[in-house]
């Protein structure tokens, strides 16, 4: 009497999602074999999808078959058998050679003397339905994603919800979360450090189906930096490659996702030995070729032993040849001093200033809307300029690195300016503090500019000319800001111009520079 082997399969572990369980199957084909007297080998069961080879069991079954254990498989239907054509070739082929004499199922038998074109087309629809769910799953996600909605599972600090198909906000997580981010942000952390700050709060690794030991410990330092840099947390969502803008409520201000990157790159730099003196370091480019100006320190020994130490500042020539030339640390103090005390602003001045900035905070209220409406035709600008490289990408004009690089970019800036706005509008005095504090440095460079103090003097310069200092032919120059640049052009025009005409110039550059980046 032949024998069988009775395959039941389901493509996941979880019962729901299945229209008929494993159980559910066995029973319906017990009850089969029983009304038709079939004998029943090994019941094989299998929790795997059938759309890709490489079923363990379902291989074990097919070698066992082979070897002539059994002569035929009760199944529910032929996808249960298989849905590639590695698969179901092999199960045509077995049944066209007498391997196995016949395939069972609830609707009919397939024997070796039938036409083997049913059969083909039966595996075949098996085989396209996969393909085609593949296809409208993966577009269904990516309308979901267009739509501000995360298809996929939540990060730390969310839930899914199930109900509403939604990512809701972990009430208690996401308090955690956000402390992890601040913590972080003071740059007086490791990633370690983080790490056991979560762990200290209750987050931790979860066990696997392979480790089932390996739960319940603190996250490695990868999973620490990964949470500190998904961009979930302030608003924005990475899918297949693109950005999105979600509709889920963020935990964190971009500004303090801004600051934990800062960290982060500034943490994550190779640590080489330093080399004294490199003060100005970092500070100035190449006028000619770009590259980064870099420093040489260089000893002169007398054969009275005096020992004479030099300090040259030069172009690294990373980009190839350059014809700057070497220039001498102490020339180069000497224009960089220049340079400050043509942004110094006198105390008298600086006092006024600060008397007009706060009666206009008073009416603040009154000239905010200006401020948004700037704001607003900015991020009019940006959503054009996502709109262009859009299309550049689907005229296959730029590559698709290239695109989400520069959209992502654009949208980091276009979310940086939609917070500005909310704060603008929550304080519309927000741009107070941070003009005080410019109003007291500006007052100060008299200061910074006589001392010796090249790493006060190089931060000072950083806050004028921020990454537009070169150096060109042993001369620095650079291009300020607008708010330093109106310092400079109201000091050296102060006696064609009245005081008044001086101040009120100021005011309006600073003004109009705090109130759009504070």
């Amino acid at each position: 009497m032949s024998k069988y082997f009775l395959y039941a399969r389901k493509s996941t572990d979880v019962d729901d999602k299945q229209i008929l369980s494993i159980e559910a199957q066995l029973s319906e084909l017990r009850a089969l074999a029983k009304r038709e007297g079939l004998e029943i080998a090994t019941e094989f069961t299998e929790k795997r999808t059938a759309k890709v080879p490489g079923r363990p069991i379902f291989n074990d079954m097919m070698n066992r078959i082979q070897n002539g254990e059994a002569q035929g498989i009760i199944c529910w239907k032929l996808d249960r058998l298989a849905r590639n054509p590695v698969d179901d070739g092999l199960v045509s082929w077995l049944l066209q050679q007498k391997v196995m004499e016949r395939i069972a199922t609830p609707e009919r038998s397939y024997y070796s003397a039938d036409n083997v074109l049913t059969m083909s087309v039966e595996f075949g629809m098996a085989n396209q339905y996969v393909r085609d769910l593949a296809v409208n799953t993966a577009r269904g996600l990516r309308q979901k994603a267009r739509n501000g909605h995360y298809p996929s599972v939540a990060p730390l600090g969310y839930l899914n919800d199930p109900r509403t198909k939604t990512i809701a906000v972990d009430r208690k997580k996401s308090k955690i979360v956000r402390a992890a981010f601040e913590l972080y942000a003071q740059n007086g952390s490791r990633l370690e450090d983080v790490s056991r700050f979560l762990f200290e709060n209750g987050i931790a690794t979860k066990a696997t189906k392979r480790w089932e030991n390996s739960g319940l410990r603190p996250l490695k330092k990868d999973q620490a930096k990964l949470i500190l840099t998904n961009s979930f947390y302030y608003g924005h969502f990475r899918y297949a490659g693109e950005i999105y803008e979600g509709k889920h409520t963020p935990i964190i201000a971009k500004e303090l996702f801004d600051r934990v990157q800062k960290v982060l790159a500034l943490r994550g730099r190779a640590q080489k030995p330093t080399k004294q003196p490199q003060a100005l370091c970092g500070l100035l480019k190449c006028g000619e070729c770009g590259c980064s100006i870099t420093c040489e320190e260089k000893f002169k020994y007398q054969k009275n032993g005096n020992v004479h130490r030099y300090v040259y500042y030069r172009c690294t020539k990373k980009r190839g040849a350059c014809s700057d030339a070497y220039i001498r640390e102490e020339t180069l103090d000497a224009q960089l001093s220049k340079l400050l005390s043509r942004f110094h602003l006198p105390r008298h001045w600086a006092e006024e200033l600060e008397r007009m900035a706060t009666k206009d905070a008073a009416d603040a209220s009154q000239t905010t809307a200006a401020s948004v409406q700037a704001m607003r035709a900015k991020i009019a600008d940006l959503n054009g300029k996502i709109a262009r490289i859009t299309d550049l990408f689907v005229e296959q004009d730029i590559e698709r690195g290239d695109y989400l690089e520069r959209k992502r970019a654009l949208m980091s800036d276009k979310k940086s300016v939609q917070e500005r706005i909310l704060l603008l509008e929550a304080n519309a005095a927000v741009w107070l503090e941070p003009m005080r504090k410019w109003l007291k440095d500006a007052s100060l460079l008299d200061e910074a500019a006589q001392s010796k103090d090249l790493p006060s003097k190089k931060l000072s310069l950083q806050k004028i000319f921020g990454s537009n200092l070169t150096l060109h032919a042993r001369e620095a120059r650079g291009v300020p800001a607008n708010h330093w640049f109106s310092v400079a052009a109201a000091t050296e025009n102060q006696s064609k111009t009245d005081l008044v005409s001086c101040l009120v110039s100021i005011y309006n550059a600073a003004r109009t520079y705090f109130s759009t980046n504070s």
